[in-house]
């Protein structure tokens, strides 16, 4: 797992800013079905971000996530992966949920057509909204994140942390080899002692983008565990705050003025 329970984004909430949310429920190009958080911006700059959990799928770290993106006028639409296995009633899933077991019958072909999905929803939210879209993603999100930039989404970026970039993870495609399919700039953020993703796996993902001349950004921070990005990881503090920064300048740096 890649949060504790309890875990939330290591992001204060902007005092006086106005985010308008909402539960939505979104139909997939395959006939499935997936729920959603939905945060709009109060002053929209353009951008809007898709946010990919981690194995838990919509859990309240990323719904807080999405509006902390909505108060710096990224629209943000954070997704859960279950809808299909789980049904799209995440309010009564269990505390114990298994989210386990699902993510075993979580298909790469399903969670392609819920990213399209998700990339068109964000698009279509109206006037000033949708002119630049995102994908940003968590541990297995990190991973899917990395590989919306191969599905002709015309991303305006992809954004990931300490998601898998190398190796076989079910059937869903390793990032490092699918670098040649990659048609937007990305942003990669790892943990110096995440066991889970060593050096030379990091080393490799980098060395395939450049390969592949893909614009990329590959940062590691050293000292940092698998899902530092943690109000609870207090001794990670500055990774998390220049993280963050690193973020918000992608963002912006790869969302064209109006």
């Amino acid at each position: 797992m890649c949060f504790d329970l309890d875990s939330r984004p290591p992001i204060a909430p902007i005092a006086g800013a106005a985010v308008d949310s909402q539960e939505v429920v979104i139909r997939a190009g395959d006939g499935g079905r997936f729920a959603a958080l939905l945060a709009r911006a109060e002053r929209p700059t353009g951008a809007g971000i898709i946010v990919l959990p981690d194995v838990r799928g919509l859990h309240p770290y990323y719904e807080e996530l999405a509006l902390r993106f909505a108060e710096v006028g990224v629209d943000a639409l954070a997704i859960d992966y279950f809808g299909r296995t789980a049904g799209i009633g995440i309010r009564e899933r269990p505390t114990d949920f298994d989210f386990m077991a699902h993510v075993g019958e979580t298909r790469y072909s399903n969670l392609s057509w819920d990213v399209r999905a998700a990339a068109e929803h964000v698009r279509n939210l109206g006037p000033g909204r949708g002119r630049s879209v995102f994908v940003i993603g968590f541990c297995f999100g990190g991973r899917l994140a990395f590989l919306a930039n191969t599905l002709g989404l015309g991303l305006a970026g992809s954004i990931g942390f300490y998601g898998w970039p190398v190796g076989a993870r079910g059937d869903i495609p390793a990032p490092a080899d699918s670098t040649g399919l990659m048609a937007g700039p990305v942003l990669a953020m790892f943990g110096g002692a995440d066991r889970g993703i060593p050096a030379e796996a990091v080393e490799a993902f980098e060395d395939a983008l450049a390969a592949t001349a893909v614009p990329h950004e590959v940062v590691t921070y050293p000292g940092a565990p698998h899902s530092f990005f943690d109000r609870k990881a207090e001794d990670f503090a500055d990774a998390s705050a220049d993280a963050w920064a690193r973020v918000l300048s992608f963002i912006r740096a790869n969302t064209p003025p109006a």
